[in-house]
């Protein structure tokens, strides 16, 4: 009975999360997503998301994590140029546009993580681990192009670069395609941390 309970256990987190991406995925406003929303659409009582994770942070957080399991493993151990090995410029520039084009193409998960409400599972950007590790990886290689006094600050103005909010408004508003927003964010990061 333990095993099958279990195995239900597993079916329905992956259901909850499936079900959550889809709604955050087709939803023209994903702020506007409740917990009642996805029980509903997974199939379960809202209870089972809370008793899962905690609250909306937690499962949207979850959500995000499964999304960018892939791209995380590559900047920490992948090949060049996102994994080690990579001369400091060329992976900086590089994760950075993984980042963004990540963002981009995630855009509903990531607005919905990005304004996730202060105290709820998740919440606040600079206190994700995906944030944590770039701008500890940003900071490591900035250390030898502009000296360890300002490679804090600097690795914060790169990860300014991946806000949602900002890459949402130059394709919402401005009309700007992912290719121009990845060259001039790359253009940029090349100029400011050039040698």
């Amino acid at each position: 009975m333990a095993g099958r309970e279990r195995a239900d256990a597993a079916r329905n987190r992956q259901a909850i999360l499936d079900a959550a991406a889809t709604l955050l995925e087709t939803s023209a406003d994903p702020l506007s997503i409740t917990m009642n929303d996805i029980a509903a659409e997974a199939g379960v009582g809202k209870g089972t998301l809370f008793r899962r994770f905690g609250d909306r942070g937690g499962l949207l957080t979850a959500v995000f994590e499964a999304r960018i399991a892939a791209l995380t493993s590559a900047i920490q151990e992948g090949p060049p140029p996102l994994g080690p090995g990579t001369p400091a410029p060329e992976r900086i520039i590089a994760v950075l546009d993984a980042l963004v084009e990540f963002k981009l193409n995630n855009r509903q998960i990531t607005l919905a993580m990005e304004h996730l409400e202060p105290g709820s599972a998740g919440s606040g950007c600079f206190d994700t681990p995906n944030y944590r590790i770039a701008h500890a990886l940003f900071t490591e290689l900035l250390v030898d192009i502009v000296g360890a006094d300002q490679a804090d600050w600097i690795a914060f103005a790169l990860l300014s670069y991946t806000r949602i909010d900002v890459l949402d408004h130059l394709v919402s508003s401005k009309g700007w395609t992912g290719t121009r927003i990845r060259r001039q964010i790359g253009d940029l990061a090349g100029r400011l941390i050039a040698p």
